[in-house]
């Protein structure tokens, strides 16, 4: 199985919850790091493994940050990381598939399935290397994972309980 670095300078986690049941609002994670085993375009036997640095949030309002950053939420004093990794794939056609994996976050662990897509690979015209690209979607209750804070407001609550993922990033060929 050939091994694929994720580029942590091209790779980002997004997130999206529904703020007084009106609209999303977006948070993005900018360090996210880990290992791809993948033999294109053999996606059935691909694996992941997955890092993502939660002090790398933001959501681009440094209050929402504070708060999302703290204990009602990520609590990012007692869980750093959060975690994937793949247990299965199950292919789509071409070049999607359905990654199953376990995530772990705020220390709690859950199987989510991830639907997904790479493109490539390509070589940089910059760096010379081989790359991947891949997107994958998903979807979680952040209650599952302890992250229960709410307020109650006339017509509904102040924060939905369904998170929309994405994850967008490149891996380079593994060179050792």
């Amino acid at each position: 199985m050939t091994k694929w670095v994720i580029d942590v300078d091209h790779a980002g986690a997004r997130f999206a919850v529904r703020h007084f049941m009106i609209a999303n609002v977006v948070g993005l994670f900018s360090r996210v790091s880990g290992v791809i085993q993948f033999d294109p375009p053999d996606t059935a036997h691909l694996s992941v493994e997955t890092e993502i640095d939660v002090a790398s949030l933001t959501t681009g309002h440094p209050m929402r940050d504070e708060h999302l950053l703290s204990s009602d939420y990520f609590d990012l004093g007692k869980y750093p990381k959060i975690f994937f990794r793949s247990t299965g794939v199950e292919t789509i056609g071409g070049n999607r598939f359905k990654v199953k994996g376990d995530l772990t976050l705020r220390g709690t662990t859950h199987p989510i399935t991830l639907e997904a897509e790479y493109f490539g690979p390509v070589k940089s015209p910059f760096s010379g290397k081989i790359c991947l690209g891949f997107t994958a979607t998903g979807k979680l209750n952040r209650q599952d994972y302890g992250m229960t804070w709410n307020e109650a407001m006339e017509g509904g609550v102040v924060m939905g309980e369904e998170v929309q993922i994405t994850i967008d990033l490149e891996a380079d060929l593994a060179t050792d």
